[in-house]
């Protein structure tokens, strides 16, 4: 997966790529140059006393390395502008990717998961191209041409390498092979570190209200502990690489010195050569070195590439129709015909064989037990989840085969946990439409009962809002969504049980002003309250996935057994509460 992750996201920046090839040739081939040119210098110019030659190598020494620096700045250059190209092009795929996924596919991931996947792994594959970029392609060629020229200044003492590098790859390999596992796993922790960060950032206030701050504490400290346990034993075992490269390397350089001022006492060697193939054989086992941290850093880029291919991998289950239709012969219209749906593995559909028609200028609501289906209704409606059998047909054309821009103009959603993104009240109800007046954000408010407290904030519209509406109360969060909602002024209108945080009094203000604001459009209310669906036009009652009955008020206390169980142990609440 990371060859693939590679080719496809490197290809665009080949002149980059290139462009480090060349500069990391030029500046290996300079470094290759000068133990050769001290060598002169030392043999022809020291040696002899000739101050003429020791400057003037020293000056094509000095040439040559300036080259040098410069050929390695551009090479760093070139391959950081590539790296970071690669890392900002395969966020990018990813959060398009997780943007397109389904309920489902989130559900499958975690969103601590994605958000891992989309940093901490795209950020390790980022790392892997800078590195190769800045040191893999050096490595090589200095190796090599280490080598070459270390044989060409003596033969006889070529033992030394042929000792020294097998054991430095040998040991570097034992270690790498006992690191792979230790990175797997690291990422997992990662995983569950950022799952429990967020649970309790989220659930903050459900902690200090049930005075579970020590649990949560503890719970973290156990992932903490256990994220913080893997990258010790890492980074233990990564600790042993510089020291073994320093022992092989000096051990080397020892050997080398100890030998060869054996050939120079006897005149078969000169001085210059023997520190020439000194610097040589240097510079060949720090490149082994430097492919060596390659290696380290390619396990963990590795696991951080599969699961990036795994998000990029994974088709959305909603699939955008390619052509879909933008006509409606119906619009306005809502209608589910022998739907059934059930999830990925579950033994048991979430709902079963349902239909029913929602019309303009009616209110229908849904009314049922918890975990009845209600909210799977609503999610069907808008298209959050496919069908698994049967249609849902909006303004006469089935979801399926609706563009889905045409789809999402449709529908206004009011979930069942409302989000508000973080900004002011006019960003957030602005969300439904950007173009939306002032005046046309104050009526909407109206409609939602909310103007009272948005005028009562110092800042009116401009009033911040916190991150999911943290600032706010649970009755002003949903009236605010509701808000949001009615910008868009959609033909259709979906509220999940929207009305929940609102006494009964707001409630009623609302819905009368929302039958005299929308009265053409077609409203599918989710409700656990019986009063707040009391007057709707069509109500239907789900049980086990199933519409069990359907009709008014009036018609299901008669008919619905099931309705007037849920009316009675309401009204008997009421009255045990007064």
């Amino acid at each position: 997966m990371l060859m693939r992750l590679l080719g496809r996201y490197l290809r665009p920046y080949w002149t980059l790529l290139i462009g480090v090839v060349v500069f990391q040739f030029a500046q290996s081939i300079a470094s290759l140059y000068l133990p050769t040119l001290n060598a002169d210098i030392i043999d022809d110019g020291v040696a002899k006393g000739d101050m003429g030659v020791i400057l003037s190598i020293g000056g094509v020494m000095l040439g040559v390395t300036l080259l040098q620096v410069g050929c390695a700045i551009a090479a760093v250059w070139f391959g950081a502008r590539a790296a970071m190209a690669f890392g900002r092009d395969v966020r990018r795929a990813v959060f398009r990717r997780v943007g397109d996924f389904s309920e489902q596919e989130v559900s499958r991931f975690g969103a601590p998961s994605l958000i891992t996947r989309s940093t901490n792994d795209v950020q390790q594959v980022q790392m892997l191209v800078l590195m190769s970029c800045t040191v893999l392609v050096s490595a090589p060629i200095l190796a090599i041409g280490g080598v070459i020229f270390a044989l060409r200044e003596d033969l006889t003492l070529s033992w030394i390498m042929v000792v020294a590098v097998p054991v430095l790859l040998l040991v570097l390999g034992i270690i790498l092979s006992r690191m792979v596992p230790l990175f797997q796993s690291m990422q997992k922790r990662i995983d569950g570190v950022n799952r429990v960060l967020r649970e309790q950032l989220t659930g903050i206030r459900v902690v200090r209200a049930f005075v579970r701050e020590q649990v949560e504490a503890d719970r973290f400290e156990q992932a903490n502990d256990a994220l913080t346990d893997t990258a010790l034993r890492a980074g233990r075992l990564f600790a042993l690489v510089f020291p073994i490269v320093l022992l092989v390397l000096n051990v080397s350089s020892v050997a080398v010195l100890w030998f060869g001022a054996f050939r120079v006492e006897d005149g078969s060697l000169q001085i210059g050569s023997l520190i020439a193939f000194l610097s040589y054989l240097i510079q060949i086992l720090i490149a082994v070195m430097m492919a060596t941290m390659i290696a380290f850093l390619l396990p963990r880029a590795v696991v951080s590439a599969g699961r990036i291919g795994e998000v990029l991998a994974t088709e959305p289950s909603v699939v955008e129709p390619v052509g879909g239709a933008t006509e409606l012969p119906a619009p306005g219209t809502l209608e589910f015909r022998n739907v059934t749906f059930a999830y990925p593995g579950a033994e048991d559909p979430v709902l079963t064989d349902v239909s029913f028609v929602a019309e303009p200028g009616e209110v229908t609501a849904v009314i049922g037990a918890t975990g009845a289906g209600k909210t799977t209704i609503v999610n069907l409606a808008a298209r959050l989840f496919d069908v698994t059998s049967g249609s849902v047909l909006v303004g006469g054309v089935d979801v399926r085969e609706l563009d889905s821009d045409v789809l999402n103009a449709q529908f206004g959603l009011v979930p069942q946990k409302p989000y508000l993104f973080a900004g002011t009240v006019a960003s957030t109800l602005r969300y439904g439409d950007p173009d939306a007046t002032d005046d046309e954000l104050w009526a909407v408010l109206e409609t939602a009962q909310a103007r009272d407290f948005v005028e009562a904030m110092p800042e009116g519209l401009e009033a911040s809002v916190a991150q999911g509406g943290t600032n706010v109360s649970g009755g002003q969060r949903q009236r605010l969504s509701i808000a949001r909602a009615l910008v868009r002024r959609p033909p259709i209108l979906l509220f999940d049980d929207s009305f929940s945080a609102l006494d009964t009094a707001t409630d009623a203000r609302l819905r009368s002003a929302l039958a005299r604001a929308e009265a053409g459009a077609t409203m599918l209310v989710v409700a656990q309250r019986v009063a707040t669906i009391v007057g709707a036009d069509q109500i239907l009652v789900v049980d086990d996935g199933r519409i069990v009955a359907r009709g008014t008020h009036e018609e299901l206390l008669e008919t619905s057994p099931t309705y007037t169980e849920i009316v009675e142990s309401q009204l008997s609440a009421e009255e045990a509460a007064a």
